[in-house]
């Protein structure tokens, strides 16, 4: 049964997105496909008992439709945003929670048993992606990740140390799957230098997807983060979008560089956590059958030769 059951509820007429349609069928399948049909009851159901209004087109990501909407109680300007509940997005609200607006968007109302938020509306014109100068969109990035790592994780997120270890455990097994010799002796090398910083991983409260599309501008300040998949672990661990975005393989140092100094980080430790990253991947790469990105495997000898 809905768990919106007022008679007057009429679904509007939303925009399901077919790229959201198609992601969720991708990487969630059958529950995909159940999400996706009941978006426009579930989006009904909080405007109505929320008491909002449609104020413009949908919006959506990978996993998420984001619907700008006006309170009808004072007029406030904010979005709706509705997803799946998983493992990665249970935890956004909370992580929002704990930076209270303070270098990301803020959350003025949340669902636990859907995980639909109701956040501050920023500006998606406004994109940190459309900075011309790629510097200074790492830069952006290395500062507000050396803010909101400041804060401690709370208690109950999901924690780098157990997906690490997960890791490693997955990877022999994977290895097997790798039938380039080149590819296979560099997840390996990420696998070692995992294995030396495991035992040891961090506490910091992290964003994990802070790339330059989940960075917009407001009015209250000049950059905020977006979309958090948070964890607790080491800083280390944030870097590696900020390396792929507009990837080029001539500036990999200089970004790694800039991000391990704005942030106050061991070089060394936060290589080994950036190289975890790229294993991350790599795994998620071997379990679906698709091909090692290129472009990943490039960083990768960058940081292993620098």
């Amino acid at each position: 049964m809905s768990r919106f059951t007022h008679a007057s509820i009429v679904p509007p007429v939303i925009d399901i997105p077919g790229g959201l349609a198609k992601a969720q069928e991708k990487y969630n399948g059958e529950a995909g496909r159940a999400f996706i049909a009941g978006l426009p009851e579930l989006a009904a159901g909080f405007l109505d008992s929320w008491e909002l209004r449609l104020d413009g087109p949908a919006m959506h990501g990978v996993s998420a439709l984001v619907l700008p909407v006006v309170s009808a109680a004072d007029g406030s300007r904010a979005v709706l945003k509705l997803q799946l509940r998983d493992e990665e997005s249970e935890g956004e609200p909370v992580a929002l929670r704990e930076w209270d607006g303070d270098g990301a968007v803020r959350l003025l109302r949340h669902d636990e048993p859907t995980g639909t938020m109701l956040l501050e509306r920023l500006d998606p014109t406004r994109m940190l992606a459309h900075e011309p100068d790629v510097h200074e969109s790492v830069l952006v990035i290395a500062r507000l990740l050396a803010h909101l790592t400041s804060f401690p994780a709370p208690p109950g997120m999901r924690r780098l140390g157990d997906i690490a270890q997960a890791m490693l455990e997955q990877t022999p097994l994977a290895l097997e799957r790798v039938p380039d010799p080149d590819a296979r002796g560099l997840i390996a090398d990420c696998a070692a230098a995992v294995r030396e910083v495991v035992h040891e991983p961090g506490d910091r409260l992290l964003h994990w997807d802070l790339h330059d599309e989940n960075v917009l501008a407001s009015d209250r300040a000049p950059w905020l983060a977006i979309d958090p998949k948070p964890l607790a672990g080491d800083p280390g661990f944030e870097l590696w979008p900020a390396l792929a975005n507009r990837f080029d393989a001539d500036d990999v140092l200089w970004r790694f560089d800039a991000m391990t100094d704005v942030l106050a980080l061991d070089r060394e430790r936060a290589r080994a956590w950036t190289l975890g990253r790229l294993l991350q991947n790599c795994l998620w790469d071997i379990e679906d059958g698709r091909e090692l990105d290129e472009e990943q495997l490039v960083i990768a000898r960058c940081l292993r030769r620098g």
